[in-house]
């Protein structure tokens, strides 16, 4: 065991001490605005120059940073909470090749090496979910790898068109005649990765995953590996009419259904995924109405935050005696104050509450819609979500402290962890302090200065206040009446979601590849391949003996007839 815990806590001292070391590089990057462009060519095919660059600037200097401080609080936890698996060692290496995944994502400017980093993170997030190796997890990971190959085809069909022009950098993309079909590739391939609608159900199948895996890959680094490809390539998009309109009505309504499923759902991880992609909708909504640095600002604060919560949900489940149903579970706070403590800290960020991180870039997006000439029916709904994630957050509260225990107590042996206590307190550190640090700081994070209304700067907080008031009505199960089930379970299936988009595509898949399976490669395949040369060699060699035969014994019937003349 003493090996297993060596070879975790290793990679988890890495990269903490390399987030520690680039921290300083960042700020100085982001204080004087720098930004260096390295470029190395390999080789030129028809005056299409292969090159392979590297881009060192603010954006990709701290978003490298809050990857690995994320993932070296999390293998940091992993190596307490998965130190019984037998595979652990494998577990540290697939979580290392991700995170190496990930910053090839971030510092490479050019599409086809960019695939490099993109491709990495989908196969390694299908071994990730598939890690128990049994029916659930096999099943979430080909839908997860399924909705992810969507984006991965769009990606090699935008680096088809680009051949075209002649080379694939981000900074010379712009005046093309075929930019309109190069950003919707790139627009869908986002959309894909940060499961936006129509691709939203592989998010919440995913949490089969370890809830290590689950803080890591799908709360706050591989869904949010969209928003920065669009954050990356902003400047070229907003060249194209369609991108912010059809970008904004897209992320509203996943904002509207992920909070909707929330506050109907008791699976504490589908929970957290459904929160996650309620605020993936707050992201590109502000990516949608031309707000690239808050929605950045809003990646790393989210990114924080929701890696403790998931965190802090697996130490629940496992005080749970294992269960993640959020109904059999209750007055947890005597038993893991800690974990209590750091969960209700990243609710309250998730909400939105004052002078946590959360508050700092959620506010400011919510208030620049109202500053922005924004459709009206657009801000009715943004509004309607922040106050459903007021009510989810404060369900997952009310859940753990204030319910009836339910279950036996037990002496929660994590409390008294060094690795989790470690882990939790230093993101909730980051959860309570960042939001502050960054909009202080990151100065470059700021949008230009603007004057609101007194009453429209108390309309967030109005808001979440009415949700919290709403959501016992939400709860109230006899505030549905029977003939309201049907309506009940279309928002409890994320709008039929998952049967819609999901089961069609694997079942066509798999029908697809059974049919072509029987018809070309047990079929004519054999016929004019491997088998129908066999047969065809096989008569022609039969009839050729026989021939020979007969030949054969006719010339030993006239050897023998000549003797006999002679």
């Amino acid at each position: 065991m003493f090996l297993k815990l060596k070879s975790s806590s290793i990679s988890s001292l890495f990269l903490l001490f390399y987030s520690l070391m680039i921290f300083p590089i960042t700020c100085y990057f982001i204080m004087n605005n720098l930004s260096y462009l390295i470029e190395w060519s390999i080789f030129t095919m028809s005056s299409c120059t292969m090159s392979f660059s590297i881009i060192i600037d603010p954006i990709s200097l701290s978003f490298s940073n809050v990857v690995c401080l994320i993932s070296g609080c999390v293998m940091m936890f992993s190596s307490s909470y998965m130190s019984h698996d037998p595979f652990l060692k494998r577990f540290t290496w697939l979580v290392m090749l991700f995170v190496m995944s990930m910053n090839l994502l971030v510092f490479i400017p050019s599409l086809p090496a960019l695939l490099l980093g993109w491709d990495g993170l989908g196969i390694v997030s299908f071994a990730l979910v598939i890690y128990y190796q049994n029916m659930k997890s096999l099943g979430a990971g080909m839908l997860t790898v399924l909705a992810n190959r969507i984006g991965d085809v769009m990606i090699l069909i935008s680096i088809g068109i680009l051949v075209l022009q002649g080379h694939w950098l981000i900074t010379l993309m712009f005046d093309f005649h075929l930019n309109v079909m190069v950003a919707l590739t790139i627009l869908i391939a986002a959309m894909t990765k940060s499961a936006q609608i129509p691709f939203s159900s592989w998010l919440p199948a995913a949490m089969a995953a370890p809830t290590p895996v689950s803080a890591l890959v799908h709360s706050s680094t591989l869904v949010t590996a969209g928003v920065f490809l669009l954050i990356r390539f902003f400047p070229f998009l907003t060249t194209c009419s369609f991108f912010k309109p059809t970008l904004l009505f897209v992320s509203v309504l996943t904002l509207l259904m992920a909070g909707i499923g929330a506050n109907y759902e008791n699976d504490l991880k589908k929970i957290i995924a459904l929160s996650t992609l309620s605020q993936l909708g707050v992201m590109m909504m502000s990516l949608g109405m031309g707000m690239s640095n808050l929605a950045l600002f809003h990646l790393y604060t989210h990114a924080l935050f929701k890696a403790m919560l998931f965190l802090c949900a697996g130490a629940i489940i496992h005080n749970s005696a294992n269960t993640q149903d959020i109904r059999c579970m209750g007055m947890m706070f005597s038993q893991a104050p800690l974990t209590i403590a750091c969960m209700n800290i990243a609710n309250l960020s998730l909400c939105g509450a004052p002078f946590l991180s959360g508050f700092y870039s959620k506010d400011l997006i919510l208030e620049i819609s109202l500053f922005e000439p924004t459709n009206l029916l657009m801000v009715i709904l943004i509004f309607l979500a922040t106050g459903m994630t007021a009510a989810y957050s404060l369900r997952l509260s009310f859940c753990s402290l204030w319910s009836t225990a339910k279950n036996l107590p037990m002496h929660a042996k994590h409390e008294k962890d060094y690795y989790i206590n470690s882990s939790t307190v230093i993101l909730s550190l980051c959860a309570i302090s960042a939001g502050f640090f960054l909009q202080n700081i990151f100065l470059s994070f700021n949008p230009c200065p603007f004057i609101i209304p007194f009453a429209y700067k108390m309309l967030t907080i109005t808001v979440i206040l009415l949700g919290i008031f709403f959501a016992a009505i939400l709860w109230d199960e006899d505030f549905f009446p029977s003939k309201m089930n049907k309506m009940k379970y279309f928002f409890t299936t994320m709008w039929f979601l998952a049967p819609i988009s999901a089961q069609p595509l694997t079942s066509f898949s798999m029908l697809l590849g059974t049919n072509l399976m029987k018809s070309i490669d047990q079929g004519w395949l054999e016929i004019m391949g491997g088998q129908g040369t066999l047969m065809l060699v096989s008569s022609l060699s039969k009839e050729n003996q026989g021939i020979q035969m007969k030949s054969f014994n006719f010339l030993i019937s006239l050897m023998i007839f000549a003797l006999f003349i002679i």
